[in-house]
């Protein structure tokens, strides 16, 4: 693969892992849902607005369970492609933050998700399917890293 020809891709992979992890504080931030230290930006006065999943504007909805899927998949599919990235993942605390953004991002959004009323069923459909994908993308990038960090050491 192109790291073992480059291997100073790792170190592009280590600085770029940052924004990787801002995406998920993006969209934390978007559902009014910010964890306590995940931005080193002071939040303005006038930016508290109460924006959450169930009560934002179903475009903004559709935007970031989009946003969610494509960065799930993406992830999971570089993990499964190039395992040994885990362990410049895991130098960022990627297991844990992942962990913590499931636990705050995915209940709020299927929750959204189920309560909203559609005119079109389709769309619920939809967003479901998406955030079912996103789910199940997350989990198995969590499995990849769990197994390359933790298992595979052990078993070596």
């Amino acid at each position: 693969n192109i790291f073992t020809q480059q291997p100073s891709y790792f170190s592009d992979l280590d600085e770029t892992l940052p924004t990787v992890l801002q995406v998920f504080n993006n969209i934390l931030h978007k559902c009014g849902l910010q964890c306590e230290g995940a931005s080193a930006e002071p939040q303005k006065l006038e930016e508290r607005v109460n924006v959450t999943p169930g009560n934002m504007p179903l475009q903004d909805l559709k935007d970031i369970v989009l946003y969610l899927c494509d960065t799930c998949t993406t992830l999971w599919a570089f993990l499964d492609v190039f395992p040994l990235a885990c362990q410049t993942f895991q130098k960022h605390d990627f297991c844990y933050r992942l962990a913590s953004f499931y636990e705050l991002a995915i209940p709020e959004l299927e929750s959204a998700i189920k309560k909203r009323h559609y005119e079109d069923n389709s769309v619920f459909a939809d967003l479901w399917r998406r955030i079912s994908h996103s789910r199940k993308k997350m989990i198995e990038a969590f499995h990849i890293l769990i197994n390359q960090v933790c298992l595979q050491p052990i078993l070596e």
